[in-house]
């Protein structure tokens, strides 16, 4: 039976000296869920994920990835997981194609690698050598290494640092196709339309801490945070903040001079809720 639960951590706690770097996170990601971790730099987030990973070592706590603790997890659970890092090993003698061929050699269940090439979008590219390619291609190349193996979590640790909108927008697509298929992923974003296009919840992390958790909708109460409406009438432009939005719409329909084409009605942005969050741990 496939888990319900792909990543499970209590008290996560990793210090540097007198620095605590991850300071008692709790995290839990369903199987198959888009999960995205958010915070400022230094918040505890790339540290967070090595653990997870199993690149680096806890100093307190517990933590399950797929069923096993990646301080001591063995070859066969590395093939179960998929990694796109920050800084990933460059293959710049290499063609595109060669890359991927040579990492795909190492699974036991490889997706075929001409289909790899063609989702991150270097079909065209394919006998080029890594070194040549842009910065944004190289990057589509870590993401082609990090699912060639057909993982059941991946790992996306800022994956579009590089990319120009429209091929963010197509790496967007493939995450929802590996999300369909059934893997988790856990992605790390300094880009809120990204995680609010992706995630089915998110948590905010700061100084090593959870400060929020929710799904893109409701996080840090934005689901029922004040409404600012704004119209025209005789008097000019107005401005209202208001918990009930519905209400005041209706006294504006029923008013003779408020002009209900310019009729506007905003909740806080993702991004607004982000800042003030981060804002009120730094």
């Amino acid at each position: 039976m496939v888990p319900m639960t792909a990543i499970e951590v209590r008290g996560l706690r990793k210090s540097y000296g007198a620095h605590a770097a991850v300071a008692g996170i709790d995290l839990s990601v369903a199987t198959g869920e888009v999960f995205a971790l958010l915070g400022p730099n230094g918040a505890g987030k790339t540290t967070t994920v090595e653990i997870l990973e199993g690149h680096r070592r806890r100093n307190g706590g517990s933590v399950r990835v797929l069923g096993a603790d990646p301080g001591d997890a063995g070859r066969a659970w590395r093939a179960r997981i998929g990694i796109v890092a920050q800084n990933a090993a460059d293959s710049g003698d290499l063609t595109v194609e060669e890359a991927v061929r040579h990492l795909a050699g190492m699974y036991p269940r490889p997706r075929p690698v001409a289909e790899v090439i063609d989702l991150v979008g270097l079909a065209e590219h394919r006998r080029q050598r890594v070194g040549t390619l842009s910065g944004g291609q190289r990057r589509r190349v870590d993401v082609a290494l990090g699912i060639v193996g057909r993982p059941e979590l991946v790992f996306l640790d800022e994956p579009t640092t590089g990319f120009d909108p429209a091929a963010r927008r197509q790496f967007w697509q493939l995450i929802r196709t590996l999300s369909a298929e059934g893997a988790t992923i856990l992605l790390t974003t300094h880009y809120l339309d990204e995680a609010e296009a992706l995630a089915d919840r998110l948590v905010v992390v700061a100084r090593g801490t959870v400060v929020a958790e929710g799904t893109p909708a409701t996080l840090g109460g934005r689901a029922t945070a004040e409404a600012t409406v704004t119209w025209r009438d005789a008097t000019g432009t107005r401005t209202e903040r208001t918990a009930d939005p519905d209400g005041l719409l209706r006294r504006l329909a029923a008013a003779a001079d408020a002009d209900l084409s310019t009729l506007t009605v905003t909740r806080p942005t993702l991004e607004d809720t982000y800042l003030a969050l981060i804002g009120e741990n730094r």
